[in-house]
C-alpha cells in the first residue's frame, strides 16, 4: 500500500530522476511545492518547459543557447584565438568563474568511454576540428577531466589537432590551492610533479 496519494507518488518517482535527488530529497521538494502557493508553482512549472522550449545547442561550440549562438560565440569581445575544450556545458561556468579565460568553448558534450559504448562519433569532435581548420585559432586548450576517460578524450584530440599547426595545451592538474601532500593521492601527486613550472 502506497504511503501517500497517487499525485504526489508519481512526482516523488518523477523527482528521483533527477540527478542528485534521493528519495527524501524527493519527498522534501514534494512536501514544500504543496505548502506553496499555486502561482509559484504555476510559475516553476513554465519556467521548465519555456527552458525545454526554447534552449537548444549553440551551432558553434554546443553551449546553451537561445538564438543560433550562444552569447560567449556572439560576444565580439571574446578572444577567437583559443578555444577551450570542455566535456559538458556545465563545466563553462567554473572556468568563467576563475577570470582567466576570455576566449572561445567549444563542448563535447561527453568523453570517450569504450566501457560505456562512447567512441568518437558520439562527441561533437568534428565540430571542432571544422573551427580549427577554418583558421584563425592559434591554441586549443583541452580542459576535459582528469578521469581515464578525459585523459583518453584529450589524447584522441590532441592527435587530430596537432597536424593542423595548432598549438595544442592540456589544463595543468595537480594539487589544490590549501592541499596538504600527505593526503595526496598517488596520481594527482604524479600531475602536481609532471606540470610543475619555473618560479
Amino acid at each position: 500500500m502506497p504511503l501517500f496519494p497517487e499525485p504526489i507518488e508519481r512526482l516523488i518517482e518523477q523527482l528521483k530522476k533527477l540527478p542528485g535527488i534521493g528519495p527524501k530529497s524527493a519527498q522534501r521538494i514534494v512536501f514544500h511545492v504543496l505548502k506553496t502557493q499555486s502561482e509559484q508553482v504555476e510559475a516553476l512549472a513554465a519556467a521548465f518547459v519555456e527552458a525545454k522550449q526554447k534552449v537548444h545547442r549553440c551551432r558553434e561550440c554546443n553551449y546553451f543557447a537561445v538564438s543560433d549562438l550562444c552569447h560567449f560565440c556572439s560576444d565580439p569581445n571574446r578572444n577567437r584565438s583559443i578555444i577551450c575544450v570542455l566535456e559538458e556545458p556545465a563545466s563553462v561556468l567554473p572556468v568563467e568563474k576563475s577570470g582567466e579565460f576570455r576566449g572561445l568553448y567549444h563542448v563535447l558534450l561527453g568523453s570517450l568511454s569504450p566501457m560505456h559504448g562512447v567512441s568518437p562519433e558520439d562527441l561533437a569532435v568534428e565540430g571542432l576540428l571544422t573551427r580549427v581548420r577554418a583558421g584563425g585559432v592559434n591554441e586549443v586548450i583541452i580542459a576535459t577531466n582528469p578521469t581515464l576517460d578525459g585523459e583518453a578524450t584529450a589524447l584522441y584530440l590532441y592527435k587530430l589537432i596537432n597536424p593542423t599547426g595548432c598549438r595544442v595545451t592540456r589544463i595543468g592538474m595537480g594539487l589544490p590551492v590549501g592541499g596538504d601532500l600527505e593526503y595526496a593521492d598517488e596520481v594527482t601527486l604524479a600531475r602536481a610533479l609532471l606540470g610543475r613550472r619555473d618560479l
